[in-house]
This record gives structure tokens, sequence and C-alpha cells, in this order.
């Protein structure tokens, strides 16, 4: 039966941790405290951070329904140590296993991940290589990695960086160097292959608008084909950071995972 009453907002609280990951770096993370036991842990896209607006605006949507979130930077982001490099997928999953882990030691479950872009597929990466998490969320990820490359880094590109051994990057303000080694470990990543091996009895949503121009309606299309247990939300008219439609997004998320505990919470128990 539903609750008759009307929901309250809960009192939450914002605190700074920091986390080391396997290699000593630092990461320093935000965790929104709204009083659940349950955490969902948020992770970034390719030269972004913590506070970029999906982030933000995710925290903020959860928090209002009870349930407490952990958004950190990666590894050579944002306030985190170490230095940024292009790809480095399995690396970041790795930085959300050590996330995980300590949240396990403080007797809290981290019953979600999400992530956006890059991150979308870092959580992806994650559910096939920990198998420790049955609700996922991937927002805008990408499935095909040889896609796009052009537009990114000009026609040329190959040429450039057979010739000069990197390409300098800006990226939303944001300049990187791209090297042979990181571009080519990003064109050989095969998200296909990770993401059939997602266990049947995890959840993956992925959300993606239909107006984005990075990374194209088709990799969440084969997203559905490939990952056992899956939903798709087409946001029409939203665009890769879905600057006109975050209400929308935010309130797809949240339906799904709010959902997807309370499926946890009813479903019997293995003796």
């Amino acid at each position: 039966m539903a609750d008759s009453h009307p929901a309250q907002n809960p009192v939450t609280e914002q605190r700074r941790v920091i986390i080391t990951n396997k290699h000593g770096e630092k990461l320093v993370g935000l965790l929104h405290e709204a009083g659940s036991k349950e955490i969902v842990v948020l992770c970034h896209g390719a030269a972004s951070n913590k506070d970029y607006r999906i982030m933000v605006n995710l925290a903020a949507a959860l928090e209002k329904e009870g349930i407490s979130v952990f958004r950190f930077d990666f590894s050579g982001n944002g306030e985190s140590e170490g230095s940024f490099e292009y790809g480095t997928y399995y690396r970041e999953a790795d930085d959300l296993h050590v996330v995980v882990r300590h949240f396990s030691g403080e007797n809290r479950v981290v019953s979600a991940i999400l992530g956006h872009s890059k991150g979308g597929d870092v959580v992806l990466l994650y559910a096939s290589k920990y198998r420790d998490i049955n609700i996922v969320v991937n927002v805008a990820g990408r499935c095909d990695m040889k896609r796009g490359l052009a537009e990114r880094f000009g026609e040329d590109f190959m040429e450039k960086i057979k010739k000069d051994g990197y390409i300098d990057v800006k990226q939303g303000g944001f300049e990187f160097r791209v090297t042979e080694e990181a571009l080519m470990d990003h064109i050989t990543m095969d998200m296909r292959e990770p993401c059939r091996k997602i266990d049947q009895e995890c959840r993956v949503l992925t959300v993606h608008g239909s107006a984005d121009d990075m990374v194209p309606l088709e990799d969440a299309l084969e997203f559905g084909e490939i990952i056992p247990n899956h939903q798709l939300q087409i946001i029409e008219g939203g665009d890769h950071g879905f600057t006109s439609h975050q209400t929308e997004l935010a309130s797809v998320i949240v339906k799904f995972i709010k959902s997807a505990l309370e499926e946890d919470k009813v479903a019997p128990k293995c003796s």
C-alpha cells in the first residue's frame, strides 16, 4: 500500500570524504548524507568532475527522496590526486571499487552506481568485472569507441598523432594531451564483450538524449541489444549534457532507482 502521508524533505548534510585508491592517490568526494544506509555513487565523464551540473542536480534529486549520495572525482580529475590521462576506463572502474569498499567498511551499502558519458562506460565495466552492484545507470555512455573520433580530434587525427605522438585537445574549457598510447587504449576498448557479461540480476538503465551530437543514439540502442537486463529511456530533444532537460533526466533516474530499491527490499532472501 502506498504511504498516504506527503513526502517530507529529509534534513541532509554534505561531508567531504577522502579515499585512497590502490595507486596511493587521494580521491576527493562529497557525501550527501540523507540518513539512508544505502548510498548511490555518481561518476562524472571525461575531463569533468563531481561538480558537473548533472552530478549536482542528481544528488539533490535523490537527497529529496531520502537517499544518500556520494559524488567524487576520479584520479587525475577535479580535486583528486594523480595526472589526467585519456582513456583509463578500467583504472576508473578500480577507483569506483575502492569507493564501494570504503563505504562497505563503514557498514553502508552502495546500492546503485551511475555514470555520465565516459562515467557511463565505467559503471558498466564495473558491473561486468566486480558483479557486486545490482542497480546501474548509464547516462549517455558510448558503446562503439571508434565513432566520433574525427569530430573530436579532426579528420587527420591519425596522421597528426603518428607524426607528433600526441594531440592537444580542448574540451569544455579543459585542455589535455592525448598520447598515441592513450588513443589506442580508447579505440581498442570493446564495450560489447564486458556488457554481455553483466549479471542477469543486475538491472541496467540507459538514458540517452535524442539530440545528443556527441554520442549518437545508436550507441544506446546497441546497449539495449547486448545487456541482459536492460531498460532504455530516450529523452526527446536531450543533448549530451541534457542542458534543457535536467528535471526530466532526474525524474527518470530517481523513479528507476527507487523502484529497484523497493524490489530489493521485498525480494525473498536465499537461505
